[in-house]
């Protein structure tokens, strides 16, 4: 009995899956495939849900500053979404949408409104009254006096607010793996119920560098954006 024990024992390869390492370089490379889709997915629904989410907010922080008496609403509504935890949402979502990635973005779109629309709103309400002016002497008006002026001097306070929303989107996006839909999250979910770790650490890893990388993205392109910055510093 001793003998095909050993035999047996010594047929397994001894590599870091095997033994079930925390850091694990055969993992990568023979999953590599399967980390990459779970990657670009992850990207897919962050980048779909971190741009809608913005647009619609730009849209209803128009409105607020036109209307001011429908701030409450809006702000109430945005922070009720907020409150309501992820599981319950895609829950409530996947009645309408099903098991499909539109779930988890329309999900995070809706919690997204409540940094973005106030960062939007503090943004354009912080330009000053004499520039708004100036402009409207000079022509401005409209769109024109939109996208010329108001957001352009409003873009540190929207990039402050969109970079807090892109790295909470990442983390949130994870929690997709409720609809099968969660990118790195279904790597994570994989690995901790088969108590695989070095899928665990590797798609964790991968997300905080994600988020990383999203936060650079946006620093970079405030500093291009706003040249005039970085002439005054």
């Amino acid at each position: 009995m001793g003998l095909p024990q050993a035999v047996h024992g010594a047929s397994l390869p001894d590599n870091c899956m095997v033994r079930n390492d925390w850091i694990c370089p055969d993992y990568v490379e023979t999953r590599s495939d399967l980390i990459v889709d779970a990657l670009r997915e992850h990207v897919v629904i962050t980048v779909a849900s971190v741009t809608i989410g913005f647009v619609l907010s730009v849209f209803l922080a128009l409105v607020v500053r036109r209307w001011r008496r429908l701030a409450a609403p809006v702000f109430g509504t945005s922070t009720v979404l907020y409150t309501i935890p992820s599981l319950a949402m895609f829950g409530l979502l996947f009645t309408i949408t099903g098991l499909t990635t539109t779930t988890v973005i329309v999900g995070l779109v809706l919690y997204s409104l409540t940094i973005l629309v106030r960062g939007v709103l503090t943004g354009l309400d912080g330009v000053p009254a004499d520039v708004r002016e100036a402009a409207v002497g000079m022509g401005y008006n409209g769109l024109r006096l939109l996208f010329r002026v108001e957001l352009p001097l409003a873009l540190p306070t929207i990039v402050a607010a969109l970079r807090v929303t892109a790295v909470s989107t990442v983390a949130l996006t994870t929690l997709g793996m409720l609809v099968g839909h969660g990118g790195l999250g279904q790597l994570i979910k994989q690995g901790l119920d088969s108590n695989f770790r070095a899928e665990v650490l590797t798609a964790s890893v991968l997300c905080v560098l994600l988020a990383l990388l999203a936060d650079l993205v946006l620093v970079a392109v405030l500093r291009l954006s706003t040249p005039w910055r970085r002439a005054v510093s």
